[in-house]
């Protein structure tokens, strides 16, 4: 179980995370959900340490990583994986090579700089690039794969490095609606598969309510929401996108909501719930 106790984060006398506090379970895929400037991407950041924060602290199965602990950095990153909104892979190497990335904290360094990797590390790559699907292109350069391929790449870069959490970043902010959908459907798929927590940044409301299986809003620095899709209202929605008045969104909210509530109860979906 991750836990995150009492986070807050300033720049000077900017506060930008104000005592954030959440679990996200084992095999758990949580969406943090809010608009550009909410603070989504500074709370991925602080947890793994790329940003310290100002106060609190990330707990990994009931065990501290204070800040400032050169050690303690090493193993968070360890037991941190990342998936980033414009995958940074290495463009000239394959995929399988870019997935290997992912096992650097387990090889010696002098096998990294040589590139001879264990053969049970290349297993464990190549399954990795199986559950996203991507078996034939394994020895394909990077650069030569589509935008949603590059990013299942980097979602088995994730995997290879066999961590208790999985930070998505806005994985798909840059991908068509298609492509999104079966992003998002791959990261889901792993951290079922494999028993991952999963916390993923979207500010589109549509994919957090389908593919989460819990939300935290956010706005301001602030939680203002925590959980269930299907308990995401128009009124919650306000909070998390204050000055947003959109009819639209407020009947795709209240429609979805209803929807997975009717699913959950082993009901049939209304058609218009579809609409």
């Amino acid at each position: 179980m991750i836990e995150v106790r009492n986070l807050s984060k300033a720049y000077g006398e900017t506060r930008v995370l104000e005592d954030i506090n959440f679990k996200v379970e084992a095999g758990e895929f949580v969406v943090v959900l809010g608009p550009s400037g909410a603070g989504k991407s500074t709370l991925l950041r602080c947890i793994n340490r790329l940003t310290p924060p100002s106060s609190g602290e990330v707990l990994i199965d009931g065990e501290s990583y204070p800040v400032g602990d050169k050690h303690a950095y090493r193993i968070l990153s360890q037991r941190i994986a990342m998936v980033f909104q414009h995958h940074n892979l290495v463009d000239r190497l394959s995929v399988i090579k870019n997935v290997l990335t992912g096992r650097m904290a387990k090889i010696p360094f002098w096998a990294c700089l040589l590139q001879l990797f264990p053969k049970q590390d290349v297993e464990a790559a190549l399954n990795a690039i199986a559950q996203v699907g991507l078996e034939e292109k394994a020895w394909n350069r990077a650069d030569n794969l589509s935008g949603g391929q590059q990013q299942r790449v980097g979602i088995a870069r994730a995997l290879a490095q066999e961590p208790d959490l999985i930070l998505a970043d806005e994985p798909v902010a840059s991908l068509d609606p298609k492509t999104s959908r079966q992003i998002l459907g791959y990261i889901r798929e792993v951290s079922r598969k494999n028993n991952i927590a999963v916390l993923c940044n979207l500010h589109q409301i549509d994919y957090a309510m389908e593919f989460g299986q819990r939300i935290i809003g956010i706005s301001g620095g602030h939680i203002v929401f925590n959980g269930k899709p299907e308990e995401l209202t128009p009124e919650i929605v306000a909070q998390i996108y204050p000055g947003l008045e959109d009819e639209g969104i407020a009947k795709l909210v209240s429609r979805t909501a209803e929807e997975l509530r009717r699913k959950k109860a082993g009901a049939p979906v209304l058609k218009e719930a579809l609409c």
